[in-house]
């Protein structure tokens, strides 16, 4: 019996430190929990960046006022090195001072709108004859094959034909009856499709004129997410390059105006995002407004009976004259063993501009900013540097932290990398789909992180987070970092009404966020952080991309 006394005497030896590192981690995160809960400052925070400051395009006054604020913030909470740190350059400054659009023949109707960033504003009240003149404008952006055929064709169609006048350019079509809640949260059915693996696939070549995308939005969003980082970037640029040379060609035909509508702006909704350029090389857009379809259809249907139609507007911008910069704001909080090893967390601080950027991504970045100050007040022993990134430009192409990425880290289209910062990263966590609470993380293919977001997940469990998928998501900031192999992450959110509602639209306000799963995510990823910055390893990664990758 004296051998087996002995075995298990060595076993609960071995066993008790083990237990004692697992109790002393809940009782950090049990404390986590307690002041981000407790003593939460999420809302706060969100609030002024919001309704004071908000909205937050970028390189404008707006922007440039709610970056002191939060450099100010991250200050007041006692984080360290806080400064901006400016790329670019990106082009005007633009910002909203006053504007009115109202028809005013055959009856007088105030219209419900909103002018597109980098329109030109108008020279005082103007009015003009509106005729219809539509081009079937793909709702996806990454169709740019269709986007540039039905360029080239609307250009030829309506060459010449078009100065001096209004022009109603979106096709006419009511969006079918919604039949889907606006708001929703994942169903246990949803998440576990989300955790399923993605398809094996050969990764080849891909050409962007052949890319066929389905025609269903959901169906849409997943064929996107498993195409490689340039080839969604080559897209996205082409998408703004033919923007911009839409508003190129208005005015070089000298119309007077712009009116658009959009398939997701009705039920008062406005999706306002650019009407062209926003590079000074490049002539303004003419002034371009958005109206719900309700109010556009009502236009449509009185030009094509042969009813002549009149709007009056006004539009009054601040218009930048040169370049200027974008800029991202950093800060830290130093590590203590190895402090030259750096865990990342980070949200774009950018929005577009008819509503505040409550949760595109005041709400990200709110959580960003709280994660410090929990970390900071609660002197967590932290042996490697934490740093706060906020980009601007996110809204544009992700310029922001590409630029951040490619200053610090590496190029991704030449992979030429930046030693020693790229060896001493650890991870990049991310977080912009809304104000829903978190349920788990995209995990972008790298099977390694799979135990260590479990472990860091656990003691959420019983507020909704255990959901690990190796599926891709794209559209935000953490691609920057994945395409340089660099880990980058994105959590999994609940969808809440972001998709419906307050996504780029007049609704994207205070209101609509969250507290309790801002609350939530804000203890989670100062968890993770904290897991992260003290493992006795560094961060797994997936092997090097191919340059141009």
């Amino acid at each position: 019996m004296r051998p087996l006394i002995a075995t298990v005497l060595a076993a609960s030896l071995l066993v008790a430190p083990l237990v004692a590192q697992q109790d002393q981690t809940l009782e950090v995160v049990g404390k986590i929990k307690t002041e981000a809960f407790a003593n939460s400052q999420v809302m706060d925070t969100l609030e002024n960046l919001t309704d004071l400051y908000g909205p937050r395009l970028t390189a404008s006054p707006e922007f440039q006022q709610a970056a002191d604020w939060a450099a100010s913030r991250l200050k007041q909470y006692g984080i360290s090195n806080v400064h901006t740190e400016a790329w670019g350059p990106f082009g005007r400054s633009w910002s909203i001072e006053s504007y009115t659009l109202d028809m005013t023949a055959p009856r007088y109707s105030h219209l419900v709108a909103a002018p597109l960033a980098w329109s030109a504003p108008t020279h005082g009240v103007e009015s003009g004859e509106v005729i219809l003149a539509p081009m079937q404008r793909p709702e996806n952006p990454y169709d740019t094959a269709r986007y540039r055929q039905s360029l080239h064709e609307y250009e030829e169609k309506w060459r010449g034909k078009l100065k001096g006048k209004i022009v109603l350019i979106s096709e006419a079509i009511a969006p079918p009856p919604g039949t889907k809640p606006l708001f929703t949260r994942y169903t246990d059915a949803e998440l576990a499709e989300i955790a399923q693996a993605p398809a094996p696939a050969i990764q080849r070549h891909v050409n962007i004129d052949d890319l066929k995308f389905p025609t269903d939005r959901e169906e849409q969003n997943k064929y996107i997410s498993g195409l490689p980082s340039s080839v969604r970037d080559a897209l996205i640029d082409r998408y703004f390059e033919l923007n911009d040379q839409q508003g190129r060609f208005f005015h070089d035909e000298g119309v007077l105006g712009v009116i658009r509508a959009d398939r997701r702006a009705h039920n008062g909704l406005i999706f306002a995002e650019s009407a062209g350029s926003h590079e000074s090389k490049n002539p303004l857009a003419p002034p371009t407004f958005i109206v719900p379809e309700e109010q556009y259809s009502r236009m449509t249907r009185l030009v094509e009976k042969q009813q002549p139609v009149t709007v009056r507007m006004n539009l009054e911008a601040k218009v930048g004259d040169r370049d200027v910069d974008g800029l991202d704001i950093i800060g830290e909080i130093p590590g203590q063993a190895k402090p030259d090893e750096v865990v990342m967390i980070g949200a774009h601080f950018d929005s577009w501009h008819s509503g505040t950027g409550a949760t595109d991504n005041g709400a990200g970045s709110a959580v960003m900013i709280e994660v410090m100050r929990v970390l900071k007040t609660l002197n967590l022993k932290l042996d490697r540097t934490v740093r706060i990134g906020l980009w601007s430009g996110e809204e544009q192409g992700l310029y922001g932290s590409k630029a951040y990425v490619k200053a610090h880290f590496g190029d991704p289209k030449t992979m030429q990398l930046k030693h020693p910062e790229y060896d001493k990263f650890d991870a990049y966590l991310n977080l912009d789909n809304g104000s829903g609470k978190i349920r788990g993380v995209y995990l972008q293919g790298n099977d390694a992180a799979r135990p260590i977001f479990q472990k860091g997940l656990e003691p959420f469990h019983d507020l909704g987070a255990s959901n690990l998928t190796l599926k891709n998501t794209g559209g935000t900031d953490h691609l920057s970092f994945d395409a340089v192999g660099l880990p980058g992450f994105q959590f999994i959110q609940d969808p809440l009404d972001y998709g419906t509602v307050t996504h780029h639209s007049d609704m994207d306000t205070y209101s609509h966020a969250v507290s309790e799963d801002l609350m939530q995510a804000s203890a989670i990823i100062a968890t993770l952080v904290y897991d992260i910055a003290n493992r006795p390893e560094q961060f797994p990664r997936k092997p090097l991309p191919a340059p141009g990758m």
